[in-house]
């Protein structure tokens, strides 16, 4: 049985004193994974922040619990130490840290003192996770993410997620930009890390991440709520038919509920590996 519960009940968020998120339920088990869908501007890269801690975002209502331990009274670091992890759509370029030295340092700051991983290990386990990535092995001594196509810093945040272990995976459109070859290799990592010790929470506008990735749910986000879950069969309608039949059938106006950021930036440090 799962011992990983991730909660999400009536969460609502408000950026500049405009409220972006209106009341958010969703509920993710170990082994278990969500897709959400919805057009541009709905509040889904919003969610990703406002749990992750982007302190952009006001959380105004509602709670987040992670195996019922309080998420919103965690900061930033204690997030990504508890667990949670995001990858982003927009990945920051560091220059002066190596790729090894970002996720060593970042192994590390979750492991108790004392128990650091030796170098040896790290990079048997870095080298081999590359490997299976298709990642060149030069990129281990390459500042993080400087230089990297689109398609390298999606399969770097892939890596990361591997080296990490986290409980709850949160994947910010990391199809986008993606060449079929890299959406496979992409898929691939995050199909090899399903497990009963491990949940997904994957935004994404297409279905043509879902043809490699199975979701167990499908959930459909509209000005700023989840306003239909279903299973596959879902996303293959939108993917099929568009958003337009799903709002005229719950009445909604074609409108957003407001102006997303385009990237999640927070000071990187290395007990906070995804910020």
């Amino acid at each position: 049985m799962s011992n990983v519960q991730f909660t999400i009940q009536g969460l609502k968020a408000q950026v500049e004193g405009k409220e972006i998120l209106k009341g958010v339920d969703i509920e993710i088990k170990g082994g278990e994974i969500h897709a959400i869908m919805g057009p541009n501007g709905t509040g889904k890269s919003t969610l990703a922040s406002a749990v992750m801690g982007h302190p952009v975002y006001e959380v105004t209502d509602g709670s987040i619990t992670l195996n019922g331990e309080d998420v919103l009274e965690m900061e930033v670091d204690e997030r990504a130490r508890a667990g949670l992890f995001l990858a982003m759509q927009y990945p920051s370029e560091i220059a002066g840290v190596t790729n090894a030295d970002f996720l060593r340092s970042a192994i590390n700051a979750r492991r108790s003192e004392g128990d650091e991983i030796s170098l040896i290990k790290f990079i048997r386990q870095m080298e081999g996770s590359m490997n299976k990535l298709s990642i060149d092995p030069q990129f281990m001594h390459r500042y993080l993410n400087e230089g990297f196509s689109g398609g390298e810093k999606k399969r770097n945040e892939i890596l990361q997620m591997a080296m990490l272990d986290p409980k709850i995976c949160i994947l910010d459109e990391i199809d986008s930009g993606l060449d079929i070859d890299a959406l496979k290799i992409v898929a691939d990592g995050v199909n090899e890390m399903r497990s009963e010790e491990r949940g997904f929470l994957i935004i994404t506008h297409y279905q043509r991440l879902l043809n490699y990735i199975s979701p167990d749910f499908v959930h459909v986000m509209m000005q700023g709520r989840i306003v239909r879950s279903g299973g596959p069969e879902l996303a293959q309608r939108l993917e099929n038919d568009g958003y337009e039949w799903l709002k005229e059938e719950l009445g909604i106006e074609d409108e957003t509920v407001g102006q997303e950021t385009e990237e999640f930036q927070m000071p990187m440090n290395t007990t906070a590996p995804k910020y």
